[in-house]
Parts: C-alpha cells; structure tokens; sequence
C-alpha cells in the first residue's frame, strides 16, 4: 500500500502521467488504501469482539464494516474523479446493466451474505447439515435395497466457521473446510443441530431366517430400550427377505448431534442380542427342550 502510493506520487510529480488524469490516480490510490484499511478494520473488529461478544457476534459485525467500508471506497471514488449525480445517474442504466450481468454470480453472493446475517438462520459456531435443490435425490443402490422406495437426502454436516461476503465457511465432520457460495445457502434447507437434539437414527440388521422374528423384534425392543443414547422404545419391523435371511429396519430416537455413534451403539447392541438367542436356542435344542 505504501509503495503504491509512493509510486503514484512520483509519477504525477515528475508528470509522467497524461494531463487530465491525475485524479484517476488518486482515486486508484484511494480505493487501494481504502480497501486495505477496512479489511485490517474488520480483521481487527473481529479478532477483538470474538472474546467479549462471541465469534458469531463477531463475525457479523466484521462483515457489516467491510461492506459499509466498500460502498463508502467506492463513492469517494466517484467523487475524486469528480463524477457528477447527473453523470452517474445518467451512466448508470447502462453500466448497471452491463455489469449486473457480468457478476450476477458475485453479486447473488453479496445479497445472499446479507440476508444470512439479517435473517440468522445459523450462526458462527453452529453445527448445521444443509441441503439444496441442486443436488436432487439419492436412489439407494446397496442390496438388498435396489428397488426400494427409500431415498436419501444428501447434505454437508459440519461446523459454521466464517460468514464472509462471497462464502459461509464450513469445518466438515471430516475435518475438510468447505466454502459454499452465500446464494447458496441462503436458499438451502439448513438443519441447524443442538446438544440436546433427539434425532431418528435407522439401522438395518440381517437376521437369518430360523430365529422367530416376532421372539427377535420383542427382545431387541427391551435391549434397545436400556440404551442411554435411545430416547423411547424403537420401531423395528422387517421389511426385506431373502431364502435364508430377513432384514430389520430399526427406527429408534436418539439422543445425539451425531448419527454414528447412534448407529454404532445400536449394532453393537443387536449382534450381542442375536448371539444371545442362537445360543439359547441351541442351548435349548441340546437340553431337548422344545
């Protein structure tokens, strides 16, 4: 910033620059010092407030100074070129046109930042999945499933980071930082998840076919139950069948932010519940008993 500024002021001293067009250099100058200045100004706002007020405060007020401090760059610009209301105005049909095609993308961006701090439908911190109509639906193609009914819902879990003014920054469950452009999120369906959630978690189990179902299902609904994770006694009901095998689909709440962890206690759970009913079936079929 200072060199540019150093070199703009020799050039117009040693009047290396046409003349008429000096102010076309100060404004340069002014927009590049402007600019930098309010990017540090937010930066700063940011890295100061987020222990006082929160990162989400934080971030919003960063993102307001930025864009306050990019409309103001902008009309001082037009003033130190000594452009005219009339001029401007008259300029501006055109211009506006031209240019409003040119960026859509970055401008849908712009508008779509601010009515996502405007609105809040998440905030810095919030760990949220989103979902949009851009991707469509998932046909599930995992057996023994080819031509079920069932669809799934595609989406990004992951932790709200940064709301800038061309991209929501998102920290994925896996660790992967993605950046999503704010049309984007400003028209998806944001699932904005809580500590003290209770969410649907559906497992399936394969059982083979010579363990009664019903004698299945009624003890797997009193061991699931037991579970700290599970909220209320599950659905189970079997929904898919094979010659030797039939498939439980087990639809239980849950206490959790997190899905895998669900699913991992419920598996673990119904493998150790099958075991136990094999044994006492063969148990039962060594000792003669019917």
């Amino acid at each position: 910033m200072a060199a540019a500024i150093i070199v703009g002021y020799v050039l117009i001293e040693l009047k290396l620059i046409p003349t008429g067009f000096e102010n076309y250099v100060y404004g340069i100058l002014w927009l590049i010092v402007s600019i930098s200045v309010t990017q540090l100004i937010a930066m700063a706002i940011k890295s100061r407030l987020s222990s006082t007020v929160g990162s989400a405060n934080a971030s919003s007020v960063a993102f307001i100074v930025r864009l306050s401090g990019y409309v103001i760059a902008f009309v001082v610009f037009l003033a130190i070129i000594r452009v005219g209301v009339t001029e401007a105005l008259a300029a501006g049909g055109f211009t506006g046109l031209v240019v409003g095609l040119a960026s859509q993308f970055v401008l849908s961006n712009i508008f779509g930042g601010i009515v996502i701090i405007l609105t809040r439908p998440f905030r810095v911190g919030d760990r949220i999945t989103f979902s949009t109509w851009q991707y469509g639906l998932i046909v599930p193609s995992y057996p023994p499933k080819f031509f079920s009914t069932d669809y799934l819902v595609p989406g990004y879990t992951g932790v709200v980071e940064e709301i800038n003014l061309m991209y929501t920054v998102i920290l994925s469950d896996d660790n992967v930082p993605i950046k999503v452009p704010n049309s984007v999120m400003a028209q998806a369906a944001i699932f904005v998840h809580s500590g003290n959630e209770v969410r649907r978690v559906r497992t399936r189990y394969e059982v083979p076919k010579d363990l009664d179902p019903e004698v299945v299902i009624k003890r797997l609904e009193k061991e699931l139950s037991a579970l700290p994770i599970v909220a209320d006694v599950p659905t189970i009901r079997v929904i898919e069948s094979s010659q030797s095998t039939y498939v439980l689909a087990i639809d239980a709440r849950c206490k959790t932010m997190f899905e895998d962890e669900a699913r991992h206690s419920i598996l673990i759970t119904v493998m150790k519940t099958i075991k136990a009913i094999q044994e006492e079936q063969k148990g039962a079929k060594l000792s003669g008993q019917p």
